[in-house]
């Protein structure tokens, strides 16, 4: 894959203002935002665009941002990634409170969280996924997984998702960190070549 089609790539042209880079990253994440707004979401009363909504807010608030330089520490895929999730699970607790305040007839949001509105944060924001997105997460990560011909690559991509430094990959295969990162960086390019 040329330089120019990469998710860094686009995002390099998102903070300049570029349009089309917007339009290459609404492709490749709209869908997913729209997912995990879903999850953030449920058991809320809401609409059936709410979701969507809540996406195209998140990604309108990113493309913004990025354009404003407002995000130093965006710079590839997983920042991107970890950005909108942060930012989608932000906007669907302001829904949230949002629609809880018009049930209790509107007003000012309190200045402190009380017991209610603290159990609802911890439920959108939680350490834990909900059921179904772990369910999807190990559903899409089965299929990148079975895209990897190599055994001994797909044995490095599950250990680094397992949490394991690139010391104890190494050690594990009796070969240098510098080999484990040059098969991670192949890995990458192998799994992105068929996001993309």
């Amino acid at each position: 894959m040329s330089s120019n089609g990469t998710v860094t790539f686009w995002i390099g042209q998102l903070k300049a203002g570029d349009e089309q880079a917007a339009q290459k990253l609404w492709e490749g994440y709209f869908g997913r935002l729209v997912n995990l707004a879903k999850a953030k979401l449920r058991g809320a009363q809401r609409r059936v665009a709410d979701e969507e909504d809540v996406a195209l807010s998140a990604f309108d608030s990113l493309c913004r941002g990025a354009e404003r330089q407002r995000f130093p520490k965006l710079d590839d895929r997983n920042d991107l990634w970890q950005l909108l999730v942060m930012i989608t699970a932000r906007k669907a607790i302001d829904l949230r409170q949002h629609e809880n305040r018009q049930r209790r007839g509107g007003g000012l949001a309190p200045v402190g969280l009380g017991h209610d509105e603290a159990n609802l944060l911890e439920q959108i924001v939680g350490c834990e996924p909900t059921p179904d997105f772990a369910l999807q997460v190990i559903e899409e990560s089965q299929l990148l997984l079975a895209g990897l011909d190599d055994a001994e690559l797909r044995k490095i991509a599950l250990w680094k998702m397992e949490g394991y430094s690139n010391e104890e990959i190494a050690e594990r295969l009796g070969v240098a960190p510098r080999t484990v990162e040059r098969r991670l960086r192949l890995i990458r390019s192998l799994l992105w070549s068929q996001v993309d």
